[in-house]
């Protein structure tokens, strides 16, 4: 039975070139972080002692993250170590991060994720909602339906999962699609438009809730710790889901619509899909205790929102509910109802057992306790004000629109050529710190950066999402950067001007 963690390496796929580039981007990873922290060491600088011997360690570790040059949680792990060494704060202080509470809720949500996969039930959301007779012989239709669905289940699970999920369904669709028209123009235009939208629906529908993709929690939870923004998961959902709408809107408008213009499904391609849906047979026992636990956590993260909407933020059924069921604790409890919710009570088999919650990706929880611990050092130490002011001086009248669009363009980039979880723990810090020393809310600087990271569509390295369909073979190198600067262009437009006149909402 496919686990988590498998489902997110399958499918990734370098060319020889590819390969190469990685390579050489590892080794100078290894060459350079040593050699740039020793020079920020051999700097003076006007901070404190602790400052600046954080300022070496933040500088190795940004250049480990952006190459990958060792395990991006192995990076994260060496920060708060070389932290220690060097006398910048004690044991408890530099590791402490590693259990806020936010680690928790990335807990509790991937071990949902994992029961998601263990007992398939987001193959049988994606093969009911692609086997609907509403489709027919629209390939628009089709396309359309197929992007939503992996939108929508990335807003909860893994895009990279989500990914690897939907490829091979795709893949199967364009192999009876494409008999006897592999030359057909308008069949390679569909072939590449489906391939293409099977990473990017993923990518764009993870910035609709916090734990869709990384970087939000990391967002998320660095405004908190760094600049006491508390931003509730409802509050996230109102601002992004809207955000996510236009974007995906965009690429109907844009990239679907054209491409599936002249093309047609055959019975044969749509019966494919009915198939797969009929070999799942009847609802499980598992998956309904899936849904009962997935339904109560999401219902436990927005329930604070909904009393506060109704009833005002400071009435005290809005007060205690957030104070009794914070969103970690609600994803933990959510988790914790799969070991409870019997498969067979005779057998005492439960929904999900420990070996098969193991499997989530540690990895990533290391990673951002490791930015977690590093933020606040930063914090507490004076650097990122330091560094703040610098800024400000070097960029004077930097206003809210300014930094905005600096920081957003800022998390773009580096998420074409590191992982976007990676860019989000580099550049957000950054943007909170500089906002705050500018005298302003670090509110939208931060918010842009944050969906910004969640960006990188124009190279198969950007995502892991993206290395998956180009093994495909359907997509030339160069269509996707054609395509993928495009985007991320549109991405730009919608997150700084809807971070610019909405991000209030969040609040």
């Amino acid at each position: 039975m496919r686990r988590f963690h498998e489902a997110s390496g399958s499918g990734e796929s370098y060319s020889p070139a590819e390969d190469l580039f990685n390579r050489r981007r590892r080794t100078a990873g290894l060459i350079l972080g040593p050699l740039l922290a020793a020079l920020m060491l051999w700097l003076p600088m006007d901070v404190s002692p602790a400052a600046h011997n954080l300022s070496a360690v933040l500088v190795l570790m940004i250049v480990l993250w952006m190459t990958e040059a060792i395990p991006l949680a192995a990076t994260a792990l060496l920060g708060p170590t070389l932290v220690v060494v060097l006398g910048v704060a004690p044991a408890r202080a530099a590791f402490a991060p590693f259990a806020d509470p936010i680690i928790f809720l990335f807990i509790g949500s991937f071990i949902l994720a994992e029961a998601m996969f263990v007992h398939r039930l987001d193959r049988r959301m994606a093969f009911s909602a692609l086997a609907s007779p509403w489709i027919g012989t629209s390939a628009l239709r089709l396309i359309v339906v197929y992007a939503g669905v992996a939108a929508g289940l990335s807003m909860w699970m893994s895009n990279t999962a989500t990914t690897a999920m939907f490829f091979p369904l795709g893949m199967a669709v364009l192999a009876e699609l494409g008999r006897g028209r592999t030359n057909d123009p308008a069949f390679r235009r569909f072939a590449l438009a489906m391939m293409l939208v099977t990473s990017f629906a993923a990518s764009i529908g993870g910035m609709a809730t916090p734990v869709g993709t990384p970087p939000n929690l990391i967002g998320k939870g660095l405004l908190l710790k760094n600049a006491n923004i508390d931003i509730s998961f409802a509050g996230w959902m109102a601002f992004a889901v809207p955000l996510v709408i236009v974007m995906l809107a965009a690429l109907v408008v844009w990239m679907l619509y054209p491409a599936a213009k002249g093309v047609e499904l055959s019975a044969r391609a749509t019966e494919g899909v009915r198939e797969q849906l009929r070999a799942l047979g009847p609802m499980t026992v598992g998956e309904r205790n899936v849904v009962i636990a997935f339904g109560t956590t999401v219902l436990l993260w927005t329930l604070p929102g909904l009393l506060s909407l109704t009833f005002g933020q400071t009435h005290p059924w809005t007060t205690a509910v957030a104070a009794m069921v914070p969103e970690s604790v609600a994803a933990i409890l959510g988790a914790l109802l799969l070991f409870f919710l019997p498969i067979s009570w005779r057998a005492r088999k439960f929904t999900l057992t420990w070996e098969e919650a193991s499997h989530i990706d540690w990895g990533i929880i290391l990673l951002f306790g490791g930015g977690l611990a590093m933020g606040g050092l930063a914090d507490s130490t004076g650097l990122a004000d330091g560094f703040g002011r610098w800024v400000v001086g070097h960029v004077p009248g930097a206003g809210t629109i300014g930094l905005t669009l600096v920081f957003t363009a800022i998390a773009i980039l580096m998420s074409e050529a590191a992982s976007n979880t990676a860019a989000a723990t580099v550049v957000v810090p950054t943007a909170i710190a500089v906002a705050t020393a500018a005298g302003i809310s670090p509110l939208e600087p931060a918010l842009g950066a944050t969906f910004g990271a969640s960006m990188g569509f124009m190279m198969p390295i950007s995502t892991p999402p993206n290395a998956i369909v180009y093994s495909s073979g359907y997509i030339p190198i160069g269509a996707m950067m054609r395509t993928g600067i495009v985007l991320d262009v549109v991405g730009y437009v919608v997150i700084v001007v809807g971070v610019l006149t909405f991000g209030w909402v969040v609040r």
